[in-house]
């Protein structure tokens, strides 16, 4: 799929990068944070937040199943 070309295999990925993939507001990804449907954050310092990748990936594969079993 293309998004796997987007998404590094490994490694940590920034809001602005998670967001192009997911395209979403901001507000509504911090809430699915918080809700727990989409992967926790990790915190590299005090102003610093990203994801990682690997979880992101797949993240984009559940939602395509998703969306292909409707």
């Amino acid at each position: 799929m293309q998004f796997q070309q987007s998404i590094p295999a490994d490694g940590l990925l920034r809001l602005p990068q998670v967001l192009s993939v997911i395209p979403i507001s901001k507000s509504a990804w911090w809430q699915g944070v918080k809700d727990g449907r989409f992967p926790p954050s990790v915190k590299l310092g005090k102003r610093t937040t990203c994801w990682r990748a690997r979880d992101i990936a797949a993240l984009v594969e559940e939602l395509s199943q998703d969306r292909e079993g409707k």
